[in-house]
């Protein structure tokens, strides 16, 4: 048996995305017939394969040595409601201030491709519902397209005042019955919906113990991104959008990314009073503020210096971090303040920790396979933090890099140090390519 195409799961799903658009206060009773095997190769595809594995300890490898029987026996057992969802195997990572942990679930490779199954189906149908404010884990959005609309709003505004929010836990404290009440105004499936409350009352493994907790989705599983996007499309997204906006008085704009999300407004008063009344909204579905990451910003530009003058602002402005960058107002060349970004420093930190841990494991290893890790991990942090403006930043972290391989490589043995001259000549044999910038404005625009 061959290999289904993409393309005919491509336009299944079409088809249920201009139903979906077409018909947007209708709730679709019949979805589950259109997960089939076809369906279930594609999830499969687009399953990582490199990933952690779950409670059972089966790799992607022994999964796909059966694979056409795996996955027939796993689509047989989710249509007749056989399917027990396994509990989520739980690990603590630390979190950028090096004190603190964040909880993420290891589903099981198999649980991951019927979790991103059902996912498409309802991806299908919810891209049509939710606003152009939401940028996190959407299928053709990005954190950069949200820094990249973030930028005019911030410059046409003059800066505003900024309302940076952070919902505290929010994965944990999710409510589940908040959850299926917005469900069921798209999605009443019974196959679907029976699939998607065994996820939610999946165990979670930890320390030898499961337990069952009450609220929330774990962070980790392929289906828990678009269940938030849901439950704060409703929450906050809606809300905010025809029941905010117009009470206003100056121009607001909101942009999230996942459980992250800022407010730009023209008016203080407005954003006070949006201050004042979302911790009731949030608190009416369960949720609440984090009192140490919330907070309102006077993110006003600066005055702007007498011409000729590069004198410094009589009021220090403002700076707010989102998606791992700190925004601030600095002057650009031809004397004018712009919003600058640069990679915030709780971020530069964990970077470096990683890749000082990273060096210490690692450092046995033969140089030339040390130098071709290092050369992907250096490419991998320009990806995302090489955007324009950033260019500083992006060799501070070069530099630190080559310093960390440096002491690491000096401790290899206890014959001395490496020395820097020796050091020099090392990096002629492996060089470490520039910290450039991937994601430039100037760039795009030369080039559109």
């Amino acid at each position: 048996m061959g290999t289904p195409s993409p393309s005919n799961v491509s336009t299944q799903l079409q088809r249920i995305a201009e139903l979906a658009s077409q018909s947007p206060q209708m709730a679709f009773t019949a979805l589950n017939h259109h997960i089939d095997i076809d369906l279930l190769h594609e999830a499969h595809r687009r399953t990582r394969k490199d990933g952690a594995v779950g409670v059972d300890g089966q790799t992607a490898d022994d999964y796909a040595a059966d694979l056409e029987t795996n996955l027939q026996g796993l689509l047989d057992r989710f249509k007749s409601g056989t399917y027990k969802a396994p509990p989520v195997r739980r690990v603590l990572i630390p979190k950028g201030d090096g004190q603190r942990t964040r909880p993420i679930g290891m589903p099981t490779f198999e649980d991951k491709i019927l979790q991103r199954a059902v996912t498409m189906v309802l991806e299908a149908i919810y891209e049509q519902d939710f606003l152009d404010c939401s940028y996190g884990f959407r299928p053709g959005r990005s954190a950069h397209m949200a820094l990249q609309d973030l930028w005019p709003v911030t410059m046409a505004s003059g800066g505003g005042w900024v309302l940076e929010v952070d919902i505290r836990k929010f994965f944990d404290h999710l409510d589940h019955s908040h959850l299926r009440d917005f469900l069921d105004r798209r999605m009443r499936d019974g196959v679907l919906r029976r699939a998607i409350d065994k996820w939610l009352k999946a165990g979670v493994l930890e320390n030898g113990c499961v337990s069952y907790p009450d609220t929330g989705t774990p962070q980790g599983g392929v289906i828990s991104p678009l269940l938030a996007n849901i439950y704060l499309h409703e929450v906050v997204d809606v809300w905010f959008e025809t029941q905010i906006k117009p009470r206003l008085a100056g121009r607001a704009t909101l942009l999230r990314y996942a459980d992250d999300f800022v407010i730009v407004f023209a008016s203080e008063r407005d954003a006070r009073r949006v201050l004042e009344v979302l911790p009731k909204r949030l608190g009416r579905f369960g949720l609440s503020l984090h009192p140490e990451k919330t907070r309102l910003i006077d993110f006003r530009r600066p005055a702007s210096p007498r011409r000729g003058m590069r004198a410094r602002p009589r009021r220090r402005p403002g700076t707010f971090d989102l998606l791992g960058f700190t925004h601030y107002w600095g002057l650009s060349r031809r004397g004018f303040w712009v919003v600058r970004r640069k990679t915030a420093k709780d971020r530069l930190s964990r970077a470096l920790k990683v890749i000082n841990r990273w060096c210490r494991y690692h450092r046995h290893k033969p140089v030339e396979w040390q130098h071709a890790k290092l050369v992907r991990k250096l490419r991998g942090h320009c990806a995302y933090y090489g955007i324009t403006g950033n260019g500083q930043q992006l060799w501070v972290f070069r530099n630190y890099l080559l310093r960390i391989w440096r002491s690491s490589l000096s401790r290899r043995s206890q014959c001395g140090g490496v020395r820097w001259d020796a050091f020099q000549r090392l990096l002629v044999k492996y060089p470490m390519p520039s910290a450039i910038v991937v994601q430039s404005v100037y760039r795009k625009a030369a080039n559109p």
